[in-house]
């Protein structure tokens, strides 16, 4: 099988591309996002094609994807209309603030990584790795020294495949309440110097 990356996601990848995503996400996102397929909808609806690096198949299959951050927005964020196209005036209520409180911030000296997920059935190919590679590529390219991302408690396979590229827990932020919401304990935020 030959996998290719692409800068930017294809428009017929996306609903590909919001599954996936909650495939990766949805254990963290799932009490405050979900019912999934409100989930999904939002989802295809806000992902920023122009945020994001995927890797394909022969057939145009999506393995995998790599959504970052920069200061026009976020791979997977969203605005408050569309939340409140997809939960209505009360579900956007409650939920609006609890994302922010999870994840608001913005990184200008570093390159921000939003998301890196690799579809079960191509996971140990080297996908991560390449997805890995490219964001190194666009970091440099948009002038920044390190690249960073932040990985819960309880994505140990993540984190040892951050921590095999050189990435370091530079910080570790406890969720306090919020645990309860989002199902993790506190989430690790790991750099990398380029």
């Amino acid at each position: 099988m030959r996998i290719t990356l692409q800068d930017g996601l294809p428009q017929a990848l996306r609903p590909q591309a919001a599954d996936l995503y909650w495939q990766a996400f949805g254990g963290k996102l799932g009490r405050v996002m979900g019912p999934e397929r409100k989930a999904l909808a939002f989802l295809r609806d806000v992902i920023r094609a122009d945020h994001a690096v995927v890797a394909v198949d022969d057939q145009g299959q999506l393995l995998g994807l790599l959504g970052f951050k920069s200061p026009a927005g976020s791979f997977a964020g969203g605005d408050l209309a569309q939340m409140r196209r997809h939960y209505g005036l009360f579900g956007s209520a409650w939920r609006v603030p609890l994302l922010w409180l999870l994840g608001r911030e913005v990184d200008n000296d570093r390159f921000l990584i939003d998301g890196l997920c690799v579809a079960r059935q191509a996971r140990s190919l080297g996908i991560g790795t390449a997805l890995l590679n490219a964001a190194y590529d666009h970091a440099r390219a948009r002038g920044y020294a390190a690249i960073r991302l932040d990985v819960v408690d309880t994505n140990w396979r993540a984190r040892q495949l951050y921590e095999r590229h050189g990435f370091q827990v530079v910080k570790t932020s406890p969720l306090g309440l919020l645990r309860h919401a989002f199902g993790f304990d506190a989430a690790h935020t790991m750099v990398r110097a380029l």
